[in-house]
């Protein structure tokens, strides 16, 4: 029986020599593998309800749909700067070669809402990070991380738990 992680094609040097990067457009391209993926995303948290879905830019977009259509939820993006019309918030970010921001709608959230973050890939986790204080600004309630790759020896797992967030990884690879 295959695995998610047996749908992941790994790319070597892209986009950045010594870099292995971790393609999930593969499991998304299949059927099975994909209903894998978003039910295996949801199953810690049968049972719990969610208010609303916030995918991450871009790949987060795909999952984060696909869940909150299954959690019957709905969903919010949270975009790179400039992408969203009308009233944002923002929320800066360092990355390993410089800042990057990303935007919400400043009412995608209400006070109290319950909140699952999703995107497909969990590594240094500042786009997480980011996410999440944009929805606690807003008032709702991060009750989980959930992500297809877990890339661990870059320390997103622990930064987003040491902020009291609890992390699922459909599978981790080590090192880049």
């Amino acid at each position: 029986m295959k695995k998610v992680e047996d749908y992941i094609r790994t790319i070597a040097d892209f986009p950045h020599e010594g870099i292995m990067f971790r393609d999930v457009t593969t499991l998304f391209a299949d059927p099975r593998g994909f209903r894998m993926a978003i039910d295996q995303l949801l199953h810690p948290y049968a049972g719990v309800r969610f208010d609303k879905v916030v995918g991450l830019e871009a790949r987060g977009f795909i999952l984060g749909g696909a869940v909150a259509h299954q959690l019957s939820a709905g969903f919010v993006p949270i975009r790179k700067k400039g992408k969203l019309p009308g009233r944002v918030i923002s929320e800066s970010y360092t990355l390993e070669y410089g800042e990057a921001v990303v935007e919400v709608h400043d009412d995608a959230l209400q006070a109290g809402e319950k909140v699952l973050v999703v995107d497909d890939l969990l590594a240094t986790g500042g786009t997480a990070e980011a996410g999440i204080k944009l929805c606690e600004r807003l008032g709702a309630e991060v009750i989980g991380c959930a992500f297809i790759v877990d890339l661990p020896d870059l320390g997103g797992r622990a930064k987003l738990e040491s902020l009291g967030m609890e992390v699922h990884a459909l599978c981790a690879y080590a090192g880049l």
